[in-house]
């Protein structure tokens, strides 16, 4: 059998002191994450943020910086995600209507996140809200799609 990996977005989006953030069934639990997911066929790493922002959170998203590739072997399912992490600027709320999965959109605050630390739906929402805060954002042109 070939290994292959979970190819998924996600993306950080701040505004003041506040993470827009999605509260989320998975696997019968509620969960907050980022607006993430997975990148559907022919579809770049840009668009597929920008889809899973709208689609998990009613708001237009502007791609501003890249956080990184993280990447988590999940102990829960077996499967290997490989995540690609953008920072971006909500720029105007579009749609109320949401995923089916999403249960609501929201802004927290850093103390919020740290106060609902056990809903967080993996180590990766907090690492990549920690390498944010503390200043990585790397250039979109780091990503490049042939």
């Amino acid at each position: 059998m070939t290994w292959k990996p979970n190819a998924t977005v996600a993306v950080v989006v701040q505004h003041d002191d506040h993470f827009l953030m999605v509260e989320e069934r998975s696997n019968g639990r509620v969960v907050l994450n980022q607006p993430a997911g997975h990148i559907e066929r022919s579809e770049s790493v840009f668009e597929a943020a920008r889809r899973e922002a709208l689609e998990e959170t009613g708001y237009d998203v502007e791609l501003t910086g890249f956080l990184g590739l993280y990447i988590l072997r999940s102990a829960a399912n077996g499967l290997t995600y490989h995540r690609c992490c953008f920072i971006g600027e909500a720029r105007r709320h579009v749609t109320d209507a949401l995923d089916d999965d999403i249960l609501a959109a929201h802004w927290l605050t850093w103390q919020d996140l740290m106060e609902q630390k056990d809903k967080l739906r993996s180590p990766l929402v907090l690492q990549c809200i920690e390498d944010f805060r503390n200043g990585r954002n790397l250039p979109l042109d780091v990503v490049r799609e042939l």
